[in-house]
């Protein structure tokens, strides 16, 4: 297995405009791919916008929605790709020929579509139907996973995927700065992303505060470093529809540390170059190890309520 060189991308997107969005992930890939890149992630929902989306009817979610690979914006994104040639992976709502809708995210180059994955557990639209399986994928002769922002917060999502072989999860997010039962949660002004220009440090306090970067320091890592995985995080900045994100985009090691991270409050990515030695001599990769599946089999397994907590910022 060779070295393999990623890219994590933040961009402001704009809500139901997937021309100008499809601009953006246009003009990074061409970014990544001259520093040098193989591939480059986009967050949840880059190609469509997602706040928004609370918003709207099913008529309306069908209408923004479309068929993947078949759609216009996937195969947009496959000639972004070819042109730049470089693999993309980038988020959209898709419906089916039933008219049933998804939060996917896909991974194509220019041979066409690698990989397509639906959220687990969505939450931003009651019409959106959750996915019922995991994604592992090669690329560049890695294995590839995807779990889409709150899919990772139930830490079995993770260790199931990698234990399906995926070396990288590509976690693409749109979070933080939101309300929260967790102390020193909440939103961010929006004042201040307009400010940013003449006041770049109160939105930096704001933005890497426990609002932000602080709160997801306090459990990102972990799922790379207890997996032995590399972690592709990616996440918008500036507006989305009336919401404030504050970027971060990342990609971090299997032993849990930054490798780069997005720092302009602005479209920026990050890069990094994967060394497959690290998957077997982080800690995480001597812990799967030793694991003793006939001690919790049938108490992770057993059958419980779902308590999914959802919140409808409006």
């Amino acid at each position: 297995m060779e070295k393999l060189k990623i890219a994590s991308a933040q961009f402001e997107n704009k809500s139901g405009d997937k021309a100008y969005n499809l601009s953006r992930i246009d003009e990074l890939s061409a970014k990544a791919a001259a520093e040098g890149a193989q591939a480059v992630a986009f967050h949840e929902c880059s190609i469509t916008g997602y706040t928004f989306a609370r918003k709207l009817s099913k008529e309306q979610m069908l209408d923004l929605a479309e068929p993947i690979p078949d759609g216009p914006s996937v195969q947009a994104l496959m000639k972004i790709a070819a042109k730049h040639n470089i693999a993309i992976l980038a988020g959209l709502f898709e419906k089916d020929s039933g008219d049933r809708l998804f939060k996917a995210y896909v991974c194509v180059d220019k041979t066409g579509l690698i990989a397509k994955y639906r959220k687990l557990h969505p939450f931003i639209n009651p019409h959106l139907l959750p996915g019922d399986s995991y994604c592992v994928f090669d690329l560049y002769g890695w294995k590839c996973g995807i779990l889409i922002c709150y899919d990772n917060n139930i830490i079995e999502n993770v260790r199931a995927t990698r234990l399906l072989g995926a070396e990288i999860i590509f976690m693409p997010h749109v979070t933080m700065c939101t309300p929260s039962t967790r102390p020193g949660a909440g939103f961010v002004a929006p004042a201040l992303w307009e400010n940013r220009e003449n006041d770049p440090t109160s939105l930096r306090l704001e933005f890497e505060g426990m609002k932000g970067r602080d709160w997801l320091m306090k459990w990102l890592p972990a799922r790379a470093y207890d997996n032995a995985a590399y972690v592709v995080f990616s996440n918008p900045i500036g507006m989305d529809d009336d919401q404030l994100k504050n970027g971060c985009s990342m990609i971090i090691d299997p032993f849990g540390n930054i490798l780069d991270e997005c720092k302009k409050l602005g479209d920026d990515i990050a890069l990094a170059v994967l060394t497959p030695e690290k998957l077997t001599q982080a800690g995480g990769y001597r812990y799967m190890k030793a694991r003793r599946p006939d001690l919790y089999r049938d108490i992770i397994g057993q059958p419980h309520e779902s308590h999914q907590q959802v919140v409808w910022l409006k």
